[in-house]
Formats: C-alpha cells, sequence, structure tokens
C-alpha cells in the first residue's frame, strides 16, 4: 500500500512543510503548534510577525520564516522524496496518527512507506534490550505474536534483540507491526535487519521524523522513543538494563499518560534490572498477552476482535503443543529452558535411552515445529 510523496501531496504544499520543519529556532512543538492554528503551511509563511507573536514565534524566528531560509534544503529533500518514492505526512493530514498529536513535541513531519491506515488502529509498543537473553527474545516473539494476533498494532523500534523479535512474532501471526527508525527511512540500522525491513514495508509500516540520508546518530535515538510511546496505547519493556533506552520508552509513556507494562525477570540477570524496576514503580507485570490487554481501556478491547486470527482465516495462534510432539520430543522439551542455553552433550547425558542419532532426530523436529532454536555450538534453548 505504499504510496508515492507525489500522489498524495502537491509539490508545493509538501516544500512549504519541509520548509517549516527545517526553519531555524523553530522546533517540533512550536510547528505543531503553527501546523494547527493554520493548516495550510503556505499561510504560515504569509503571516505577518505580528500574527505569528500570538502563537509564541520570537522576532527571530518569525524572520527566519519570512525570509524563507529553509527553502532551498526543503527543495533538495522534496527531489530525495520523490526519487526515492516514499511519502510525507504533515501534521495537518488526515490520515496523521491521532495519539501522536496529544504528545508534546509531535514532529511535524513524517516519512512513511507502507500501510498508513495503521496507525488509526490500536497500537501497543514493544520494547527491550539489544542483547536479550534467550528467555527475552522468546518472550518479545511471543507477546508480538500473541498480541498481534488480536488485533492490535505492534510498534517498535527495528533495533537489534527485543524489537526485532516483537516485529518478527507480529509478521510470523499474520499481524500488523509499525518500525519507527532512529535514521533516515532510506537508511536500515542495523544493516542486519535489511531482510526485516522490506518485510515491514510490505506487510506493515516503517517511519521517520529524520531526514533523508540521516545516519543512525546515538541521540536519535532517544528522540525516536518518544513516537514508539506516543503512538501507543501502552509500552511492553521486555528485559532492560538500568540506562537502557527502553526505560526512556517507558518514561515518556507515563509522561504522555499511556500505560506501561513490564514483563518480569531473574534477579540475577542484568537486563531484568529495567522491568523489575518499573513493577516496583507500579508498572503492570505481565505473564502472558491477557495482562497487556485486560490492562488497555475498555473501548479498546471491544473494538479489537473477539477471536484470534487463527479463527478468521489469519495465521494460527501460538501453542506450546499445537502440533503433536513424539515420547522423545517431549522429553527433550521438558529438559531445555527458555532463559539458559543446553548443550548437546548434557541433553545426552541426561536421556540415557536415548542414542546421539535418535536426539538429532529430535532436536531437528523440534526446531522444525518451531519449539526450539539452535544456538551456536550445539546449544539449545526452548521457545516458548
Amino acid at each position: 500500500m505504499t504510496e508515492t510523496a507525489a500522489a498524495v501531496q502537491p509539490d508545493d504544499e509538501m516544500l512549504h512543510w519541509l520548509a517549516l520543519k527545517m526553519t531555524p529556532g523553530l522546533g517540533n512543538r512550536l510547528g505543531a503548534r503553527l501546523a494547527q492554528a493554520y493548516g495550510d503551511p503556505r499561510a504560515i509563511f504569509r503571516a505577518s510577525p505580528t500574527e505569528l507573536a500570538q502563537h509564541g514565534i520570537l522576532p527571530l524566528i518569525a524572520q527566519n520564516l519570512g525570509g524563507g531560509a529553509a527553502f532551498e534544503a526543503a527543495a533538495q529533500e522534496v527531489a530525495r522524496i520523490k526519487q526515492d518514492g516514499c511519502r510525507l505526512m504533515a501534521y495537518a493530514d488526515a490520515d496523521y496518527p491521532p495519539l501522536l498529536k496529544e504528545t508534546y513535541d509531535p514532529p511535524v513531519v513524517l516519512y512513511v512507506r507502507g500501510d498508513v491506515s495503521l496507525l488509526a488502529r490500536p497500537c501497543l509498543a514493544l520494547v527491550g534490550a539489544r542483547k536479550p537473553t534467550p528467555y527475552g527474545n522468546a518472550i518479545a516473539e511471543r507477546l508480538g505474536a500473541d498480541l498481534a494476533a488480536r488485533g492490535l498494532v505492534i510498534v517498535s523500534g527495528m533495533a537489534r534483540g527485543v524489537d526485532a523479535a516483537a516485529h518478527r512474532g507480529a509478521l510470523a501471526a499474520g499481524g500488523k507491526t509499525v518500525a519507527v527508525l532512529g535514521c533516515g527511512i532510506d537508511r536500515c540500522y542495523p544493516s542486519e535487519n535489511k531482510k526485516l525491513k522490506a518485510e515491514i514495508e510490505e506487510k506493515g509500516l516503517v517511519l521517520s521524523e529524520f531526514p533523508m540520508g540521516a545516519f543512525a546518530a546515538p541521540q536519535n535515538f532517544p528522540i525516536r522513543n518518544r513516537i514508539i510511546s506516543g503512538l501507543s496505547l501502552g509500552v511492553v519493556v521486555v528485559e532492560a538494563a538500568q540506562y537502557s533506552g527502553s526505560l526512556i520508552t517507558a518514561r515518556l509513556a507515563l509522561e504522555q499518560n499511556r500505560e506501561v507494562f513490564a514483563v518480569p525477570g531473574a534477579v540475577t540477570n542484568r537486563n531484568s534490572w529495567g522491568p523489575n524496576t518499573l513493577i516496583k514503580q507500579g508498572a503492570a507485570l505481565v505473564q502472558d498477552w491477557k495482562d497487556v490487554f485486560e490492562g488497555l481501556p475498555e473501548h479498546v478491547r471491544k473494538a479489537l476482535p473477539a477471536s484470534p486470527l487463527s479463527e478468521s482465516g489469519g495465521a494460527a495462534e501460538a501453542s506450546l503443543f499445537a502440533e503433536p510432539l513424539s515420547e522423545i520430543e517431549r522429553a527433550v522439551y521438558q529438559l531445555l529452558q527458555v532463559e539458559s542455553a543446553t548443550q548437546i552433550d548434557a541433553l545426552l547425558d541426561a536421556l540415557p535411552g536415548c542414542s546421539a542419532p535418535e536426539l538429532l532426530a529430535a532436536l531437528l523436529e523440534l526446531e522444525l515445529k518451531g519449539r526450539i532454536r539452535q544456538l551456536p555450538g550445539k546449544n539449545f534453548v526452548k521457545v516458548l
């Protein structure tokens, strides 16, 4: 459902929106205030300094607007957008996400590629550690699948680790997902997620507020996080260290009057510090999708499908034993853990009546059924 910029917005209007965004000293908060007051960006540039002052615009910024200081850079950006084929979504557009408008400093413009109608549906953010444990990865993927299967749009940052697992889970369940980038929409960070980004563009939505070609600078990610929480009814945190960016997202969610959920973890794991602390501070404890679903507003729950996608023609609901396991497969599965890997030699020692070929066959079957995952060094973990 990707639309080109030219098909959505006239070049002149796009030029003025970008010039507004790029005007020195203006910023998102004042830019959104002007967009709300005037609607058409061209009217903003025609306004007198006296009129602009009524909206809190200082004389120097009004001078920058009147002098068209950003139009040359904006024209170059229009050319890049048209060449790339993405779309520019402006604050005054009818399909600009309504929840994001409620935040303190919503972006004046968003670069989008994919199905923009997803922004009008109930969204839920799922974020966490970039270097999660196997347990964290499994939980994020499972929650992403279960919640997406029930009609929620999963929002995350497409970072490695929990973010990527959440997106993959949503897609695997036949659901929808939105990736909010910390770089230009024409870039992919991290590069290992190139295939995932392409799949989200095809089946979901990718968006960014950063200009074309912008690289993933460290300061971009806290800025990006306010959009992740701003688009969403709530934020679920799965593993986060003490100074994790995911905790910034949770704090922003609280400031934006959103719900905060957290998946508890072992106290010996440094990635458990974040969610465990959030729970102590009042975040809802999450054991499965029901804990999140029940924490949503009643009108949202009623608007979502009564049955998961599996009962309405979509992907099957995640289940521990959706496919029957043989006796040896069940024995191997019960020995494996989610939070730590088990080496194949340890499995052989624990199953004295099982030969090596039988064990390898059982492990392969379990992996094909999606019950386990193999890690380097012939180590295996359980997948929830």
